[in-house]
């Protein structure tokens, strides 16, 4: 019944234009805010997709470090334990250590990373190979893929010339001292270099995992990391738990979020700062509901007063416009809706917004449509439109109860 009446209201002739003005222009100002409420959201869900496909190829589905310090030991038996352990497809060993790299007089400080040959069935940094190819050499003629950043502050084309790389690796146990016994220097050849995001371009060089090992002075069982590749990714939690539970509080079992908290942290921040300040645009266009609702009250004071002539308590006129602040409402976050859609799929589409800057990974703005994004603008839109709504329902309401006792 208080929609039938709402719709009508709605729908019906004003008997001054200007009502029905204000009326569309609520709709249309709740419209706008929700249509960019949606669309700024989805870029932000098409970046962070991004980010995370980026950050996925270099980290692991689950790593194991130590608790403590950076390195640990992996006896034999615990390295087959967990290569046989359910649900797990590789296990990879890494060792890393700060580096310098010199080329002439170009250095740069790197984290040089040794993998071994089972990295590339647990990472998808070969699919980021920028220059050369993704070659480790080997353990006494070793090879290095560095970052597009490192590559640059060297001033060397990876893969492209034969150049020789001077590395200096701080020995295990050499003190803080800069001796010749302390720092173990060998000549790289830099096979090619790979792009994925500038943290990683400029500060990561990869190299064959027992020639760093050798240089770095460590045990064959000593490593800084195991990266695990799972064959269910849906059953990373579960692994997750049951090898802390395996390994016990000397390692430290981290997924990918995790490995990455500070990251998605700051993204999961932005997102809501973002929603808190579009949210203004729908509260300026309940400011805007709100007099339409008053006006609209005022032009049907013959109506009200018929109502409670017929018995309608103050409730029932109190939701009645409380329904028709919540239909003007809802006909705008349809509109907008639908409009951030249609604008979504063209861009998905056809890519109609390019993105400057001369990206090397994308060249226009990612978007991405969340089911759970229309249910948090809705919800949005319906707790502003109430709250906007309830002070001229209650005035009406307040209106019909003095007519009926006049």
């Amino acid at each position: 019944m208080y929609l039938r009446f709402a719709w009508r209201y709605f729908r019906s002739p004003k008997s001054t234009t200007a009502i029905s003005v204000i009326a569309w222009t609520s709709v249309v100002a709740i419209a706008v805010g929700t249509a960019a409420l949606l669309l700024v959201l989805s870029v932000f869900n098409g970046f962070e997709g991004l980010v995370k496909s980026l950050y996925s190829d270099f980290y692991p589905e689950i790593r194991v470090v130590p608790a403590q310090g950076k390195f640990i030991e992996v006896s034999d038996s615990m390295g087959n334990r967990l290569a046989s352990w359910p649900g797990v497809a590789t296990v990879s060993r890494t060792v890393e250590e700060k580096t310098i790299l010199q080329n002439g007089e170009n250095q740069s400080v790197i984290q040089l990373k040794g993998v071994d040959d089972r990295y590339a069935a647990v990472s998808g940094l070969l699919s980021r190979i920028y220059h050369g190819s993704f070659s480790l050499g080997t353990k006494e003629s070793p090879a290095i893929v560095l970052g597009a950043g490192v590559e640059d502050a060297l001033g060397i084309l990876a893969g492209r010339e034969v150049s020789l790389l001077r590395a200096y690796v701080p020995r295990r146990g050499g003190g803080k001292s800069l001796s010749a016994e302390n720092i173990q220097s060998a000549d790289l050849y830099a096979s090619g270099s790979f792009i994925i995001q500038q943290d990683f371009d400029e500060q990561y060089g990869l190299t064959r995992y027992d020639f760093l090992r050798d240089a770095l002075g460590l045990s064959a069982q000593t490593v800084s990391s195991l990266e695990l590749k799972v064959s269910d990714p849906g059953r990373v939690e579960k692994i997750k738990m049951e090898l802390r539970e395996f390994l016990g509080a000397s390692f430290r079992v981290e997924d990918r979020y995790e490995q990455n908290r500070s990251l998605y942290g700051v993204m999961n921040a932005e997102r809501w700062i973002v929603y808190g300040v579009l949210s203004l645009i729908l509260i300026v266009g309940a400011f805007t509901m709100i007099g339409s609702l008053t006006m609209l009250i005022l032009e049907k004071q013959t109506d009200i007063q018929i109502l409670r002539a017929m018995g309608a308590e103050r409730a029932v006129i109190r939701r009645i416009f409380l329904t028709e602040g919540l239909l003007l409402a809802g006909v705008g976050a349809g509109l907008g809706l639908s409009l951030a859609g249609l604008l979504i799929w063209a861009q998905q589409t056809f890519h109609v917004i390019p993105l400057g800057g001369g990206s090397f990974l994308i060249d226009y703005y990612p978007v991405e449509w969340r089911a759970m994004d229309g249910l948090l603008i809705g919800g949005t839109v319906f707790i502003i439109a109430a709250i906007a709504s309830w002070l001229p329902a209650a005035r009406a309401a307040g209106s019909a109860q003095s007519l009926r006792t006049q």
